[in-house]
């Protein structure tokens, strides 16, 4: 008897680890919102995105207001047409704002920061961001540099 009671008590042990295992990994990888998708759609057109992914953060002050919801080429200008979702609490953003591709860190994961203008009329479903900037692509930027020194160039000042 005392045999079993163990086995039972190892037993809900390991299931109570396991299950613990799960909750954290759905909290680390986000999982938790996947169902969310209840705010309204904004897109912004980039050159170069980089290695933003689809459901990286979008931030507006550091602050996460919403997601990447889907990563598009558009044929025409050949440029990303990057979608997101912001939480419907954050209504009042102006239309001139603007978005950007940063890096957390220094190798860290690519994330939209949203920079917000000064006009009184405000983002809404399908609204279309004019003002972006693209991905700081490292490998560009020291090749810029290794050409400007082997051309014997100085930086301007």
């Amino acid at each position: 008897m005392r045999q079993k009671n163990l086995e039972l008590m190892v037993g809900v042990f390991v299931a109570l680890g396991l299950a613990a295992f799960l909750l954290l990994a759905l909290k680390v990888s986000d999982l938790t919102r996947i169902g969310e998708n209840d705010g309204y759609r904004i897109m912004a057109h980039f050159e170069n995105i980089g290695g933003l992914k689809v459901r990286a953060p979008v931030t507006l002050g550091g602050v996460r207001i919403g997601r990447v919801i889907s990563i598009d080429l558009d044929s025409q200008s050949y440029e990303a047409v990057v979608t997101m979702s912001i939480d419907p609490r954050y209504d009042r953003l102006p239309t001139d704002s603007s978005a950007s591709i940063l890096t957390s860190g220094l190798l860290g994961e690519q994330y939209v920061g949203l920079e917000p203008g000064g006009m009184d009329s405000y983002l809404s479903n399908g609204s279309v961001l004019k003002l972006t900037q693209s991905a700081l692509v490292l490998e560009k930027l020291i090749g810029r540099v290794l050409t400007n020194t082997a051309s014997g160039d100085t930086p301007p000042k």
